[in-house]
């Protein structure tokens, strides 16, 4: 599902998606006059029956921007992927579950073989309850485990693509023992819970877990986290016992723990850190601040920190976190940018390749759980992914290691799924 080159210029391509995105089928050219051959008849073949593919979105309330930039973004999909008898029937579900059952409702009216969308759980769920009993697959938004499955994929960037691939990664680089630092939200304990089961799968081992509330003196967390008092405790009482001895290799021992406000490491040598923004930026300060060296205890991250402001904070310099490959999202921003005169949410990625999935199913018309579940895959804007029957989505990230000039590619994407 590799992009293809457009070649119509910017206002025709924007008057195609105008069409497609009010399902209304383009104007057909005037043929061309030919000489009468009443010799010869002909049998004109009905046109291929179109194929109609819904779109839920949130197009008014508090995520209204982002569903118009998810709905242009299916769109130019469909412009560039798509062919004439695919038509794309968007509808609004009002940011709620009962506007997402009423959207639900009208795109399987309109005869929709697949629905893609919508963003939030609790709107799939009530998507997804009219399109099991019509028989039609849903490819959501969201990164809720709990509504995957039985017909309805999720093709959001799960955290547990992520943790998967920075904690094989830093195992690979000779880390043995994670552990977690993250809010006490659903999206937080997720990540712990997909830690555990990585580092499980990996035979590492797992460190201690601390989950904070919003408003949580972060200080006491991270002091908590590395056991700062526990240590300087042991430090205190190591240099005691070398007073004690006054031997000569005591006093070299005693001289050389001078500045240090510790003895011994943290009980981890790889820190996870589901955070992003300002509370990422306050966290990594404080590390050092609390003897939890970055040089000796790899920080991890999720697709969080994909905001340049990560690269502002000297602590988390070497520090890796997975993420999609850019070079082709970067060209999809720039294609979005000519058609609409704006830059996308970042989430328009997603919409984009889920648009275009359909289109290159929608060729044959088949959406069987087989066809969205090839082993394959697809190449999309944001790398290649594959759905599964769990309804889960796999992902072929990147590592990307934390610099002051930019983010360094520490591990390529794949560009394809082994065996």
């Amino acid at each position: 599902m590799t992009s293809t080159t457009v070649t119509e210029g910017g206002a025709a391509r924007q008057e195609r998606a105008i069409r497609l995105a009010q399902a209304v089928p383009a104007a057909s050219p005037p043929a061309a006059s030919a000489p009468a051959s009443p010799a010869i008849e002909t049998e004109t073949l009905p046109p291929p029956a179109p194929v109609r593919v819904g779109l839920v979105l949130p197009l008014s309330g508090p995520n209204a921007r982002l569903g118009r930039d998810m709905l242009d973004a299916a769109v130019l999909a469909m412009t560039e992927v798509g062919d004439e008898r695919l038509v794309l029937v968007p509808r609004d579900d009002e940011g709620t579950p009962e506007g997402a059952g009423r959207a639900a409702a009208a795109v399987l009216e309109a005869g929709a073989k697949l629905v893609i969308g919508p963003l939030l759980a609790t709107t799939v769920e009530a998507v997804a309850a009219p399109a099991r009993a019509a028989g039609v697959p849903v490819v959501a938004f969201s990164t809720d485990r709990a509504v995957a499955g039985n017909g309805v994929y999720l093709v959001g960037f799960l955290p547990s693509t992520q943790v998967q691939r920075v904690v094989a990664h830093a195992q690979v680089q000779g880390a043995k023992r994670f552990a977690a630092l993250a809010p006490k939200n659903a999206y937080g304990q997720q990540v712990v819970e997909d830690l555990r089961r990585t580092v499980q799968a990996l035979g590492a081992q797992m460190g201690p877990v601390r989950l904070y509330e919003p408003n949580e003196d972060m200080k006491l967390v991270i002091r908590q986290l590395g056991s700062y008092d526990q240590r300087k405790a042991a430090l205190n009482q190591h240099r005691a016992e070398l007073r004690q001895k006054k031997d000569e290799a005591s006093l070299q021992a005693l001289k050389r723990l001078e500045g240090q406000e510790t003895l011994g490491p943290p009980d981890f040598d790889a820190l996870l850190v589901a955070e992003g923004g300002d509370k990422l930026l306050q966290i990594a300060a404080l590390l050092p601040y609390f003897d939890i060296d970055p040089q000796a205890v790899r920080v991890l991250g999720t697709g969080q920190w994909e905001g340049a402001a990560v690269r502002t904070e000297p602590a988390l310099a070497g520090a890796t976190f997975a993420a999609p490959p850019t070079a082709s999202r970067q060209a999809f921003e720039k294609r979005f940018r000519d058609a609409y005169g704006r830059d996308p949410a970042r989430l328009a990625s997603i919409a984009y390749d889920a648009a275009a999935l359909a289109a290159v199913l929608g060729k044959t018309g088949d959406y069987s759980g087989p066809r969205l579940t090839q082993r394959n895959g697809f190449a999309g804007v944001d790398g290649v992914f594959r759905l599964l029957d769990s309804g889960l989505v796999e992902r072929g990230l990147a590592v990307m290691e934390v610099q002051r000039e930019g983010f360094r590619v520490a591990s390529p994407a794949p560009e394809s799924f082994g065996p």
